[in-house]
């Protein structure tokens, strides 16, 4: 009886799992705008810090110089005493914004979400401040209780509601109702703060 000859055919390698692209901060706050789902999954367990930094800076120093009594008191006051202010209202913004989220991730991880929390914190803040971003320039032009400038802070706001109720669901694997409960003190604060300005 012959022996059949050895087999040429070799085991097929073990698949390398494919590896992800990075995403670019300009890539990220871009695609928020037209492209959000595909982007926030794509997003999904990274973290965005520099992203998140760069645009809390960005969007403190619009709101300053927007404001009348800031460019009044640089008109007429000691330079460094505006300087100051500049430097403290900045620090105050990037520390408020961290605060939103790290309580939007303490909120997801009370209702039961398993995400990690330098994702969702800096993805959260990327969501806040790209999505206020056009409140702010229109600042730059219309006074903030007028009724255009009302009705972008308020579509822009409730943009900034489903973006930051998808990122929860995806980071923390929650439902949406959850999602909705772990953001939902958050954009209520920021609306009576930041998007509709002081009442009275």
């Amino acid at each position: 009886m012959s022996i059949p000859p050895p087999t040429l055919v070799q085991p097929a390698p073990a698949e390398q799992p494919a590896t992800r692209r990075r995403l670019w901060w300009h890539r990220l706050v871009l695609g928020l705008w037209y492209r959000p789902v595909e982007v926030l999954d794509e997003a999904r367990d990274r973290g965005a810090c520099s992203a998140a930094v760069l645009l809390t800076l960005l969007g403190g120093a619009l709101g300053l110089l927007a404001s009348g009594s800031f460019r009044s008191q640089w008109r007429t006051g000691p330079r460094e005493v505006v300087w100051q202010l500049a430097g403290v209202t900045e620090a105050g913004v990037l520390v408020a914004s961290l605060g939103l989220g790290l309580v939007t991730h303490a909120m997801a991880r009370t209702l039961g979400g398993n995400g990690r929390l330098r994702p969702t914190v800096s993805l959260f803040v990327v969501v806040f401040w790209v999505t206020d971003l056009p409140r702010l320039l229109l600042a730059f032009v219309l006074p903030e209780h007028h009724p255009v400038a009302q009705a972008v802070a308020l579509t822009t706001w409730g943009f900034g509601c489903a973006l930051a109720v998808l990122l929860i669901r995806g980071q923390h694997h929650l439902p949406t109702l959850r999602a909705v409960c772990s953001v939902a003190v958050q954009m209520l604060a920021s609306l009576a703060l930041l998007k509709l300005g002081p009442v009275g």
